[in-house]
C-alpha cells in the first residue's frame, strides 16, 4: 500500500446494538466518556489510566503499590507499580483453578494436532502440570531470575511450561519452533539459559520434523544448557546424552502438583523475548511481570472484547510475541484458547476454516501472509463450512494490501464482522495501534492509538505531522507497564535502538512510517529500518549473511528486502563468491537451503545473485540501502557517500 487513497472508503459501520454491547463502551460509561477521541485522549493520562484499570480489570497484586510510577530517571527507565509484588501465574491460572472458583472446571486450552488428535485442557488440569512444571525446575536448581528455554512445538505442555516459569520466578525465553541452528544456538547462549525444553519433533504436512536434533547442534554450539527435558510428541527415535536429556515423563510427570506460587516484585522479570535488529545479535527484550500482565489483559478485554464463552484462536508460534500474548491476555479472564499444531492447508486449504467450524471458534486471528496464501486457492475451499461463531477478525504482522484485507472481511467476516488489526511489537508485548471493535473501519486500517498509549507522528525535527495528515515516525511520548526496561545485553544499546532518534523531549522512535488521514484513521507504510518482515516474522540482515557467509564458497553476502506477493517482504541476497568458486545455479540453491537450514525455511532467499563487487563508504560500510533501492527500482537518493558508485551498475545488472 503506497498511500492511503485506495483505501478510502469505510466499509465497516457497526450497528448501534453491538456498539453498545462492547467492554469498551462499558468502560466509557462508568467514567463519562463520550467518544472514542475523547477516551483515547483521556487514555493518554498514563497515570490515571493504568492506575484506573487495576482494579477495572480485577487484576491481583499481592502487596499493592506505593505509587503507580516512578519514572525519576525519565520515560526511558519508568518504574511501574512499584512496592508490589504480583505474579502473572496467579491471574492466569491459580486463582482460575481455586476450589471456589467457577472456572475450575472450564476449559482452559482446547489442542488440535495435524493428525486430527483434540485433547481439551481444564484449569484444574493446567494448574496440576504447571506446579508440575515449577517443581521439575526447583529440582534442577532453577531460582528466581534463572533462565529456561523454551524450544517448543505448539502442543498443550507448552502453556505449563510457561506458566510454571512464573511460577518459579524464572525468566522463560521462548524460541520459535521453525529456527535454524544458528538462531537458536544464538538466543540460547545469549540467555544463557541452564534449563531447555523441546520435544522430539512435532507434524508438519504429514510428515515428522524432528526438532531433538536441531535442539542438540544448539546446545552443542551454545554451551550452555545443563538440562533437556524432551516432551515426546512423536515416538521418534532421537539422538541421547544420558548426562543431559531427560524425557518429560520422567523430568516432571513424577513431581509433585503444588507448589507455592513465588510473590514477584512488580518489576521482577518474567520472559525474555527476541526481537531481530539491523546489525548485531537479535536484542533480548525484557518484560516484566506487571507489564505484561497489565497489556496482555488489556487489550484482550477491550481490543477483542473478551466474552465469557469466546474460544480465541491466534495462530501464532509460542517463540513469536502473539503466543504468549494470546495465553495471559485470555487466561487472566478465565478464557478458553485453542491451539493448532500444524500447517495452514494441510491436509486441504480448508483446515482453518474446518476448525472454525468444528470448535465454534469466536476470535481469529491471523497474519496477512496466510490470508493472502489461502485466498490464491480459491474461495471453494470456503464452501459448506459454518463461520457464523466468528464476532471478530484480528491480525498483525506486517501492512495489509486492500484486496487480501477485503477477501478476509467479506469471506471470513461475512462483510459484518470487523478486523482487529493491530501493530506493536515484541517490545511491548502489545500494541501502539489498535481499533476498538466499535469502530467504524476502511480496509487495513489500524484504527487509533492503543488504550494507555501515548504515541504521535512526528518528523524528523520532532514535530507532530498528524494534524498535517503527513506520513512520519511512529514515536510514543511515554512509557507504558509493558515497554522493555531494557535490554538483555544493556542499557547502551536499549537507549541507541529506541530512545537516540528522538532525544529532546526523549520519545520511543518505533521505527514504523505512519500516517493519519483526514477521517482521524491511522495507518502504516512499512519499517523506516532494515529488519526484514518475512511473513510476519522479523529476522536482521546480519543473521541471514551470517548464514550465508558460513559457506566455504561466500567471501560476502548483503541481504535486503523486496516486496513479495506471499509473505509480504522476501529476503534477496547478493553475494560475492571466494575467487576459487563458480557462479552457477547449484550454489544459488545450496545457498538458499543453507539460510533455511540455520535460520529456517521461511527466510530462504527468494533470489540469490551474484557480483563481485558492493557499494561502500570511504569507511568500507557496505550501503545496503542503495542495493535494496536499486533491486526495488527505486530512487537512490544521495550518493555521495558512495566510493565504488560503479559497483551500483553491477548490482543492476545482476537482477
Amino acid at each position: 500500500m503506497s498511500d492511503t487513497q485506495s483505501v478510502d472508503d469505510i466499509v465497516y459501520e457497526p450497528d448501534q446494538a453491538f456498539v453498545d454491547s462492547t467492554n469498551v463502551y462499558e468502560f466509557m460509561q462508568t467514567y463519562g466518556i463520550e467518544d472514542y477521541d475523547a477516551l483515547i485522549e483521556r487514555s493518554q493520562d498514563v497515570e490515571w489510566f493504568w492506575d484506573v484499570l487495576v482494579d477495572y480489570l480485577d487484576i491481583e497484586f499481592y502487596e499493592e503499590y506505593d505509587q503507580v510510577r516512578d519514572d525519576t530517571d525519565g520515560p526511558q527507565f519508568t518504574e511501574w507499580y512499584p512496592g508490589s509484588s504480583i505474579n502473572i501465574a496467579h491471574n492466569v491460572l491459580d486463582r482460575h483453578a481455586a476450589l471456589e472458583s467457577g472456572n475450575r472446571n472450564a476449559v482452559a486450552t482446547i489442542w488440535e494436532g495435524e493428525d486430527g488428535t483434540v485433547r481439551e485442557i481444564t484449569y484444574h488440569e493446567l494448574h496440576r502440570q504447571s506446579n508440575r512444571v515449577a517443581n521439575a525446575l526447583v529440582e534442577r536448581g532453577i531460582e528466581k531470575g534463572d533462565t529456561v528455554g523454551l524450544y517448543m512445538p505448539m502442543v498443550p505442555e507448552v502453556v505449563s511450561i510457561l506458566y510454571g516459569c512464573f511460577k518459579v520466578g524464572a525468566i522463560a525465553v521462548p524460541i520459535f519452533s521453525g529456527f535454524g541452528l544458528d538462531a537458536t544456538a544464538t538466543r540460547i547462549e545469549d540467555a544463557a539459559c541452564s534449563v531447555l525444553f523441546t520435544a522430539d519433533g512435532f507434524l508438519r504436512r504429514g510428515s515428522d520434523i524432528i526438532l531433538k536434533d536441531t535442539a542438540d547442534g544448539a546446545i552443542e554450539q551454545a554451551g550452555a544448557v545443563e538440562h533437556t527435558i524432551v516432551y515426546d510428541r512423536l515416538g521418534a527415535d532421537v539422538p541421547w546424552d544420558d548426562a543431559r536429556d531427560e524425557w518429560w515423563d520422567d523430568a516432571v510427570a513424577p513431581c509433585s502438583d503444588t507448589f507455592e506460587t513465588r510473590k514477584l516484585d512488580a518489576d521482577a522479570e518474567s520472559m525474555l523475548l527476541y526481537s531481530s535488529g539491523t546489525t548485531g545479535t537479535p536484542k533480548g527484550i525484557v518484560h516484566t511481570h506487571a507489564g505484561v500482565q497489565m497489556q496482555c489483559a488489556k487489550e484482550i478485554y477491550f481490543g477483542f472484547d473478551h466474552k465469557d464463552h469466546d474460544r480465541f484462536f491466534w495462530v501464532s508460534d509460542i517463540g513469536w510475541m502473539m503466543g504468549p500474548w494470546t495465553l495471559i491476555g485470555n487466561h487472566t479472564f478465565g478464557g478458553t484458547i485453542f491451539i493448532y499444531e500444524g500447517a495452514p492447508d494441510y491436509p486441504n486449504p480448508d483446515r482453518f476454516w474446518q476448525m472454525i467450524d468444528r470448535h465454534s471458534l469466536s476470535v481469529f486471528g491471523i497474519s496477512p501472509t496466510a490470508i493472502r496464501a489461502l485466498r490464491k486457492k480459491g474461495d471453494e475451499w470456503l464452501s459448506g463450512h459454518d463461520l457464523s461463531s466468528v464476532r471478530l477478525l484480528g491480525s498483525t504482522g506486517e501492512p495489509w494490501d486492500p484486496e487480501s484485507w477485503q477477501w478476509f472481511f467479506e469471506n471470513i467476516g461475512r462483510g459484518e464482522t470487523p478486523i482487529i488489526n493491530i501493530s506493536g511489537g515484541t517490545e511491548i508485548c502489545g500494541c501502539f495501534l489498535m481499533p476498538l471493535p466499535g469502530m467504524s473501519l476502511k480496509p487495513c486500517t489500524l484504527g487509533k492509538p492503543g488504550l494507555g498509549m501515548d504515541v504521535d507522528i512526528v518528523n524528523s525535527n520532532s514535530e507532530s505531522v498528524i494534524e498535517d495528515n503527513e506520513r512520519g515516525f511512529l514515536v510514543a511520548r511515554d512509557s507504558c507497564p509493558s515497554m522493555t526496561k531494557s535490554l538483555w545485553s544493556g542499557d547502551e544499546r536499549y537507549l541507541n535502538e529506541y530512545w537516540s532518534t528522538f532525544e529532546d523531549p526523549p520519545m520511543w522512535d518505533h521505527g514504523d512510517w505512519a500516517q493519519m488521514d483526514e477521517d482521524g484513521f491511522w495507518f502504516l507504510h512499512g519499517r523506516a529500518d532494515d529488519a526484514l518482515n518475512v511473513a510476519g516474522r522479523k529476522v536482521g540482515p546480519a543473521e541471514v549473511e551470517g548464514a550465508l557467509m558460513d559457506s566455504d564458497r561466500v567471501n560476502q553476502a548483503v541481504a535486503v528486502g523486496a516486496s513479495d506477493e506471499t509473505t509480504g517482504t522476501a529476503v534477496i541476497a547478493y553475494v560475492i563468491v571466494d575467487a576459487e568458486s563458480e557462479e552457477h545455479d547449484e550454489l544459488r540453491e545450496e545457498l538458499r537451503e543453507q539460510v533455511g537450514d540455520k535460520l529456517g525455511k521461511p527466510f530462504r532467499p527468494r533470489e540469490v545473485l551474484f557480483v563481485d563487487a558492493f557499494p561502500k563508504t570511504q569507511s568500507g560500510k557496505i550501503i545496503r540501502r542503495a542495493i535494496e533501492s536499486v533491486y526495488n527500482d527505486e530512487d537512490l537518493g544521495d550518493l555521495s557517500s558512495i566510493e565504488n558508485p560503479e559497483a551500483l551498475d553491477e548490482v543492476e545488472e545482476a537482477r
